[in-house]
């Protein structure tokens, strides 16, 4: 058996977890932020939501928009889920807080994949497939507003995609070699804090401005 054989199997989890590293990153990392920027268009009421979020110019986009985002999302949720059944805490290589991260994300990661399963499901799919128009801004709102459990489940959702997404920047970057020193890694500490920060911060408020609007 040669060198080349022995290695192929390292060689391809090494490529796999690359491939699920950057897809985390860029495209479902990057949409993810344009979509809560345009769920913003809430605070502006009915219209200036369903232009922004369930709108599209053509067909086309819609569907290139669903193949570019939904297709990384299968990809990297099959290798989160290898990932979640092989892989376990180091906690003689790596410090406790560096644990306690690892096990957040892992803990984040299933919870992730039942919310965007649901969500996915509930405003984007059933509406178009079973009803044949788009989610409406009134039908959202008003669960919003007045159901209790997807309102917390929202607010729960969006902290694990928050965590998940803000802690993914530095696996990203450390898994990519884009940071190494112990100097570099503080500061990219701080960025996925303050990346968490943002991007929580614009998810709730997005909630409230659905909570609000649901109001008789």
């Amino acid at each position: 058996m040669s060198d080349a054989t022995i290695s192929s199997p390292r060689s391809a989890g090494f490529l796999r977890a690359r491939l699920g590293s950057l897809l985390s990153f860029a495209p479902l990392g990057v949409w993810t932020f344009v979509h809560l920027w345009n769920n913003l268009a809430a605070f502006q009421g009915e219209g200036a939501w369903e232009q922004a979020v369930t709108t599209y110019p053509h067909p086309i986009a819609q569907l290139v928009t669903s193949v570019v985002v939904l297709l990384p999302l299968v990809l990297h949720t099959i290798w989160g889920v290898s990932r979640l059944l092989t892989a376990r805490p180091n906690n003689v290589r790596y410090g406790y807080f560096a644990n306690i991260k690892f096990a957040l994300q892992r803990l984040s990661a299933i919870g992730v994949m039942l919310f965007l399963g649901a969500h996915i499901w509930l405003a984007l799919l059933h509406p178009r497939l079973v009803e044949g128009h788009a989610e409406a801004f009134s039908d959202i709102s008003h669960e919003m507003r007045t159901h209790m459990p997807t309102l917390v489940v929202y607010l729960l959702g969006t902290l694990g995609v928050s965590y998940h997404l803000a802690n993914g920047i530095s696996t990203f970057a450390m898994g990519w070699g884009i940071v190494a020193s112990r100097r570099a890694l503080a500061k990219l500490n701080v960025v996925s804090i303050a990346a968490l920060v943002v991007l929580l911060g614009m998810s709730w408020s997005v909630i409230y401005a659905l909570y609000r609007s649901g109001a008789p």
